[in-house]
């Protein structure tokens, strides 16, 4: 069965302030630190483009586990950002690594939820097609298409990159999924003209409305309870939609962790920033993930340690 062996990731280590912008966008540190929860945001450098990112997060990879590239058979990359429309940023991947010719290579348009849609696409693919050794991409720059003026979004996205080695061999097992998509309300994130823009009420609706109940159909139709989880990676969309997704669930706060204050929100790489950082803590059976955005989407799954079933 696959499933999530190790993870890699890369945040610049350039960073843009929020308290030095408070003024700027006439905001307070209550506002920095209590309402989106990020002082900071990342920012990668101007000859750094999504494929790159991509890559150093694979060189991380690399300094924690054995890789023979050789080996690999699949890679696919979630972003909404690409290097260009063409090629797919995935065959800029393979180049760049290196990688077999025999490797199947395709990228993913999706944001906030994409990492857990990632993480179907790839456990089935490489299942129905007999593969055992794989690369799921999360590299999407905001950088590149905010107004560094916008207060909704210049201070909370930042930019990062990482990557899940899926193999059959693996720490954690995917279990159950869920899926959604609220397509008449996808304006509220959309980007034109290459500018972002985001109605921040809409999408903290969105998710304060959806996601609690997609909690419980995921527990119910992988017959838990919500004690049973050990830990909680949610969407860092922001601190508020956070604690309000703990608010209306009752789900025990110290289960759910949030921590983009030093890099910002990293749309698809959020969750996998997170797991990487509790993957080896095997005191944990259950981590339930939720990614939700742009479309409006979102998408769950529930993570089952390999050692302890």
């Amino acid at each position: 069965m696959i499933g999530i062996t190790e993870i890699g990731s890369y945040i610049p280590s350039k960073r843009v302030s929020n308290i030095e912008r408070k003024e700027q966008f006439d905001t307070d540190e209550d506002f920095i630190y209590n309402k989106i929860g990020v002082s900071q945001v990342a920012v990668k450098e101007a000859d750094e483009d999504t494929s790159d990112l991509a890559v150093k997060a694979f060189q991380n990879l690399e300094k924690k586990i054995t890789i023979h590239r050789n080996e690999i058979e699949a890679v696919i990359l979630i972003t909404q950002n690409p290097n260009s429309n063409i090629p797919h940023s995935s065959a800029l991947i393979h180049k760049a690594l290196d990688l077999p010719e025999s490797v199947a290579c395709f990228d993913i348009s999706l944001g906030c939820s994409g990492f857990v849609y990632g993480l179907s696409v790839i456990k089935s693919f490489m299942e129905v097609n007999g593969m055992t050794k794989g690369l799921l991409f999360t590299s999407d720059p905001y950088s590149k298409i905010i107004d560094p003026k916008d207060k909704n979004t210049a201070l909370l996205f930042g930019d990062a990159a990482s990557v899940s080695y899926l193999t059959d061999n693996p720490v954690y097992t995917i279990g159950n999924f869920t899926f959604g998509t609220i397509g008449k309300e996808s304006s509220n994130l959309t980007c034109n003209k290459n500018i972002l823009s985001m109605n921040g009420r809409g999408i903290f609706n969105f998710a304060a409305k959806y996601i609690p109940v997609d909690i419980k159909n995921l527990l119910s139709k992988s017959n838990l309870n919500i004690q049973d989880i050990d830990k909680f990676i949610f969407h860092q969309g922001s601190k508020y939609i956070i604690d309000t997704l703990i608010k209306r669930t009752g789900i025990d706060d110290g289960k759910v962790i949030f921590d983009i204050e030093d890099y910002g929100n990293t749309v698809s790489s959020s969750i996998p920033i997170i797991l990487e950082r509790i993957l080896h803590d095997h005191n944990n059976k259950y981590i339930f993930i939720s990614g939700f955005g742009v479309g409006l989407s979102w998408s769950s799954n529930i993570l089952i340690n390999n050692k302890l079933k």
